[in-house]
């Protein structure tokens, strides 16, 4: 039950809420979910299951609701709260806006902060051995020879650090850091460990030394995932002992399904492994002979086998299987015999190799503190000893999923080559996992001291089951799950027409069509943003109105000929002045684009937004579902494009007083059976359905 001091102290939030915002009004959906997320994180409804999953609409306010419900419960029960997000603007409106505010009505101290990966921060004794000229090994891994704009940027980067004017953190330097550069001095978890004197105070120890004290942390879905890959509890709080509220939920099982995968090329592995082959007498020199002779064997023995094998493998590969662009996905993830048996051994040797290295590491390691080497000698060979343990780990996860059997349950890997991009007659080795919910599970829901799933759009086609397939929940074990309406008024402030069109999406004459309709549906707008469903129709069709646009006076603005930001900045600029502005844009602006009142009044959506399944995972995903006898278009591409649609309608209506129309240019919500499922899916716009009468005005 939930205690009466944590109802408490919520209700005290509320009202300090009321008394510190002016013209604050209560919304009845957003006291609900705060209501609901404290119940189920007090074990109301399931005592071992703590979990919710929330879609609540656009003007709720989501971030404000689970601060409210988690952050009371979390102090009261000596837990720590991790929130997790998709996107940087989430992450600073919470840092800047959210949580300072939450901080002023909540009645008892709190601290927040910020959490990033290790790979955001540089290594102080990296940085001062690159500017000192003396560390061999440390310039050796220069891929080029660096510039000297390359030494004078380490140089002011290290005087910065000196004088206490930078933290170390890549994100917090004034100008951006070519990753050339920043690759030298980056902090890797084999050479920066506090442990060592050196790395004691660096930037990443003093991070993870604020980390640690921290009630709430916030971090995005990608540093969850590492640190549960890790364990759980290496970078970020221990599953048991934290409650997540992960926002922007729908984004996680792909970025879920992306750790998961890995990939590898064959000739640049090979190349990699020639340099290491060249620098093992030397470290395993470092680390005493004696005691290190048998790694230094079995690592050049391992690096035998991998390089020509990695070389034959390249040479065994015909060029014609590849499609045009550039990959071959191997039929229902399964390797011919020749290569499931040369994947077998590069598993094997990698491992070996990635096992040795790290034996000989550690006694260097050892070594330097015990004072039996210099620093001098020690540091650049752990570094460069670092650099290539971190590439052996990623070696051999590839070759260890190339040769893992399928299980007699669930979906098989998805397997293929592509052309490396960067070398003539290269080719990269990829694998991925096609569903991830298990690993979801087992990493942690499983472990969870309590979850909180939040977002505007989880349910496709009204139902939360496509998301609970792909993130492991399940339906019927305790979870609890909510779909709460926007406050919108849409009926009154929002209209969805539907054209007469003449041609479907997937006509051969619908981007002329498209060239031909757009400017009626234009006239008489002050703000427009048009979605296409691809670069190559949304730049046809801007080169072919754009002297209609300059002679109506409009501006007209296109995705990727100017930076987001910047077209944004002139989108509201022209509506600031009073001037007709239209913005142009693909799938990358139906999420995240926030354009409230005045800045979007008119929402043009040319087709509904199908995912093509061109890339390889799509293509086997597609595949094991029809070898079960399932129907890929209606199972992942109808939910999919739902979802899609919906974030995409939900572009224009931000506040409550906003107004305006959504114009789809796809009758296929209309002529299709799948498409009512769509349309019933959308907020309740008013719908006008115009007929071939209605079209001329």
């Amino acid at each position: 039950m939930l205690h009466n001091q944590i109802k408490t102290d919520i209700k005290q939030c509320y009202a300090n809420l009321s008394a510190q915002l002016d013209h604050f009004i209560p919304r009845r959906a957003q006291n609900y979910l705060v209501a609901e997320i404290a119940k189920t994180l007090a074990g109301e409804y399931h005592a071992k299951n703590r979990m919710l999953v929330a879609e609540a609409g656009t003007g709720i306010g989501k971030s404000l609701s689970y601060l409210l419900g988690c952050i009371p419960y979390a102090l009261f029960n000596n837990k720590k709260v991790l929130i997790a997000t998709a996107t940087v603007a989430l992450q600073e409106q919470l840092i800047h806006k959210d949580l300072p505010l939450f901080a002023q009505i909540f009645p008892k101290e709190f601290s927040f902060i910020l959490a990033k990966g290790r790979q955001r921060y540089c290594c102080s004794h990296k940085l001062e051995a690159s500017c000192s000229g003396q560390d061999d090994g440390q310039l050796a891994l220069w891929q080029e020879k660096p510039k000297k704009s390359d030494l004078s940027l380490l140089k002011r980067m290290l005087t910065a650090w000196q004088q206490n004017k930078w933290d170390g953190d890549r994100d917090s330097w004034p100008t951006v850091i070519p990753d050339r550069v920043w690759q030298q001095i980056v902090s890797d978890k084999h050479s920066c460990h506090s442990g060592m004197a050196k790395h004691r105070h660096c930037p990443f120890a003093k991070a993870r030394e604020h980390l640690d004290k921290a009630d709430v942390v916030i971090a995005n879905h990608a540093l969850l995932m590492a640190d549960l890959e890790l364990g759980g509890g290496i970078i970020l709080p221990e599953p048991e002992q934290t409650i997540y509220a992960i926002d922007e939920a729908h984004h996680l099982p792909q970025v879920a399904r992306d750790f998961s995968a890995a990939a590898a090329s064959l000739k640049g592995a090979s190349n990699w492994l020639e340099k290491l082959n060249q620098s093992v007498s030397k470290l395993a020199e470092l680390a005493d002979l004696q005691k290190s002779g048998r790694f230094q064997t079995t690592l050049q023995e391992s690096i035998q086998h991998l390089v020509p094998t990695l070389r034959q493998l390249s040479s065994q590969v015909d060029p014609a299987v590849f499609s045009k662009d550039g990959s071959y996905r191997f039929p229902h993830g399964e390797l011919p015999a020749w290569l499931a048996e040369e994947a077998q051994g590069c598993r094997d040797a990698s491992k070996k190799a990635r096992q040795s290295l790290a034996k000989i590491h550690e006694m260097i390691t050892e070594r330097l503190k015990d004072d039996e080497v210099t620093a001098r000698s020690a540091e650049p060979a752990l570094s460069e000893s670092g650099f290539y343990l971190q590439r052996l780990e990623n070696l051999e996860k590839v070759w260890t999923l190339m040769a893992q059997p399928d299980k007699d349950k669930g979906a098989p890997l998805a397997r293929w080559l592509e052309k490396s991009p960067e070398q003539e007659g290269d080719y990269i080795v990829q694998v991925s996992p096609l569903e991830i919910g298990y690993r979801l599970d087992q990493l942690l829901w499983s472990r969870a001291a309590g979850a909180i799933l939040v977002s505007a759009t989880l349910r496709a086609l009204n139902q939360f089951s496509y998301f609970c397939r792909q993130a492991g929940i399940q339906e019927n074990e305790g979870a609890r799950f909510l779909a709460l309406a926007s406050p919108f008024d849409y009926q009154n402030n929002g209209r969805l027409v539907i054209p007469q069109m003449k041609y479907e999406p997937q006509a051969d004459q619908f981007t002329d069509l498209l060239i031909e309709t757009l400017p009626e549906y234009l006239e008489g707008e002050t703000a427009s943003l048009v979605l296409f469903a691809s670069y190559w129709q949304m730049n046809k069709v801007a080169e072919a109105i754009r002297p209609q646009c300059e002679k109506n006076g409009w501006a007209l603005l296109v995705q990727g000929e100017e930076s987001r930001t910047s077209l944004l900045e002139k989108h509201k600029s022209h509506c600031e002045q009073g001037k007709v502005s239209v913005l142009f844009g693909t799938g990358s602006f139906s999420e995240g684009l926030d354009l409230p009142g005045h800045l979007l009044r008119n929402l043009i959506i040319t087709k509904i937004p199908f995912a093509v399944p061109t890339s390889p995972v799509e293509e086997a995903h597609a595949e094991y579902i029809e070898s079960r006898g399932g129907n890929p278009f209606l199972q992942i591409a109808v939910p999919e494009a739902s979802k899609k649609l919906i974030q995409s309608v939900g572009r224009l209506l931000r506040k409550e007083q906003d107004f305006g129309r959504v114009v789809l240019l796809d009758r296929r919500v209309i002529t299709r059976r799948y498409g009512k499922a769509l349309l019933d899916s959308l907020p309740p716009f008013k719908r006008v359905i115009e007929h071939a009468i209605e079209r001329k005005r």
